[in-house]
């Protein structure tokens, strides 16, 4: 078996006297989509954000590649090669869609610059050579071609809909060339229309082949469409994982999603 592009062992968090992550221990490989479902509240997102970073763990710990990184940071984390998109956009709303596409594309290229300088820093550093620099902004021309959003270059997030900010960090996330893709619920809020360009996008970093991609998702007609794995995680704790057909079949994802009374079995599994 390859080493896992990233596995967490034991991973928990508590909030006082809840836990919201119980000893997760999982590892997802190079070339596959797992799916990450669950009901709400049954702590999805706060993997995520041990995974990436945004939180430190209680206990237990996340590898990359095989190494260690519990310690790091959210942002040492995306320099090793760990990119996330967010439920809530995270950009520069005051800045255009070109402006923003550049400064993650010049920041994969100069990366040890900005580790040094910090952020402030390195937006002065980056803006200082926007103009000298026509390779970066070619580049990042394509990555917004490939989100539909060449047309809208020099608008200002801020005057974005939802759904283009949604495709916005997505090109922000491709700019930035990680090998673990995090997408969290990544079709919230947007149009019928809006859908489909974002699910290709993910479709088409599935088709790379060397991408390993975790997406926390509602909708079961988009991980039916997308997966080649579920993970269910319950209350926190994981209580399924395999294959889409048989997970979502599966008495213990009947029950969390839609309330079908659990055997003796499945409730063991949920609450043991």
């Amino acid at each position: 078996m390859p080493t896992p592009a990233i596995e967490t062992r034991d991973l928990t968090i508590r909030f006082g006297g809840h836990v919201a992550v119980d000893a997760v221990s999982c590892a997802f490989h190079a070339g596959t989509l797992t799916a990450i479902v669950g009901p709400n509240g049954a702590g999805k997102t706060t993997y995520f954000n041990l995974i990436s970073g945004q939180l430190p763990a209680t206990s237990g710990t996340v590898h990359l590649d095989a190494a260690d990184i519990s310690h790091l940071s959210a942002a040492a984390r995306a320099r090793r090669g760990i990119g996330r998109a967010f439920q809530i956009t995270n950009l520069f709303p005051n800045l255009s869609t070109l402006e923003n596409v550049r400064l993650a594309t010049q920041s994969r290229a100069r990366s040890r610059a900005g580790a040094a300088h910090g952020l402030a820093g390195t937006l002065r550093e980056l803006t200082s050579r926007w103009d000298r620099d026509t390779a970066v902004r070619s580049r990042a021309l394509d990555y917004l071609a490939e989100v539909n959003l060449a047309e809208k270059r020099d608008v200002p997030v801020v005057a974005l809909s939802h759904g283009d900010k949604r495709k916005l960090e997505v090109a922000l996330m491709m700019a930035l060339e990680p090998h673990v893709f995090m997408f969290d619920e990544p079709t919230a809020g947007m149009s019928v229309d809006e859908v489909p360009v974002v699910l290709d996008l993910i479709k088409r970093l599935k088709a790379r082949g060397d991408a390993t991609i975790l997406l926390v998702e509602h909708k079961m007609d988009v991980v039916r469409s997308l997966a080649d794995r579920i993970v269910v995680l319950h209350n926190g704790r994981l209580v399924a994982d395999g294959a889409p057909a048989e997970v979502i079949a599966s008495p213990i994802v009947q029950e969390a999603y839609l309330g079908i009374a659990p055997t003796k079995a499945v409730e063991a599994a949920l609450h043991g």
